[in-house]
């Protein structure tokens, strides 16, 4: 069917009944820029306060996973005019424009106000944890509005916003059907609080009961900070915490999103 990204047994199909080719979308066109004073490049030296930019090599790996055709934009300083200016290059060639960075609440977050100058705000912060600071807008350009993905900065809050919210996204602009994730049912190896009326996704793996019970058990895979890419790197996936629950105690019941589902 139109829409259906091919897989290796789509191929072997069609082969099988003689297709020579397919009719096929072109790849997404995606800009993607990192923003921060702090940020390094991979192999850089790193004075005192800096961090390497890991979310370009993360966000351009899942974008090119998706099928799309990446263009590295690189680091924007924190300065609003820079930022106008790297929204409006990333935007001239490009269907969407993906950032992390700078749309949170500091004196240095930009991307919000440069993205107002340039286009619109769709809607600002979301009530879920981690990636509170997530923006979604457009860049109005000559060949009318590009679509304007703006991500935390935090790694970890990067990667589960774009396997949430900017997935869909991509894939609908490259033409793509999407369908909702599965979420299975497992036993929680871990207690905790939250607060009622935000939405929370846990990094967790999957471990079996015991050897008399293979019950799947989603256990933390490390610690749960919004920064904390290690808990990411060791998940399997996300446990999803909805906004009415407050306290999940070991044994309870809870929704699971393995990352192939994701992906």
């Amino acid at each position: 069917e139109a829409g259906r990204r091919l897989r290796a047994e789509d191929l072997g199909l069609a082969a099988s009944v003689g297709l020579v080719s397919l009719p096929v979308r072109a790849p997404l066109a995606v800009a993607l820029f990192s923003t921060g004073d702090e940020l390094r490049e991979p192999g850089e030296e790193l004075p005192a306060g800096a961090v390497c930019d890991a979310n370009r090599a993360m966000l351009s790996a899942l974008l090119r996973g998706l099928g799309c055709a990446v263009s590295d934009f690189g680091i924007v300083r924190d300065d609003e005019a820079g930022m106008r200016a790297a929204l409006a290059a990333a935007a001239c060639d490009c269907r969407l424009v993906v950032s992390s960075g700078g749309v949170s609440v500091g004196e240095e977050d930009h991307a919000k106000a440069a993205l107002a100058a340039l286009g619109g705000l769709t809607f600002w912060r979301l009530a879920i944890k981690p990636g509170r600071p997530l923006a979604l807008g457009h860049i109005g350009t000559e060949r009318g509005a590009v679509p304007f993905i703006g991500l935390p900065g935090n790694p970890a809050a990067a990667m589960v916003t774009f396997l949430l919210v900017a997935r869909p996204l991509v894939l609908r602009l490259a033409g793509a059907i999407v369908r909702a994730p599965v979420a299975w049912p497992v036993r929680a190896g871990f207690s905790r609080r939250k607060k009622a009326g935000h939405r929370e996704f846990l990094r967790c793996r999957i471990e079996r009961g015991g050897a008399a019970d293979t019950t799947p058990v989603a256990v933390e895979a490390g610690p749960q900070g919004a920064g904390i890419l290690s808990a990411v790197a060791r998940a399997d996936g996300l446990v999803d915490l909805p906004e009415e629950t407050v306290r999940v105690e070991v044994g309870d019941t809870v929704p699971f999103v393995p990352f192939d589902e994701l992906r």
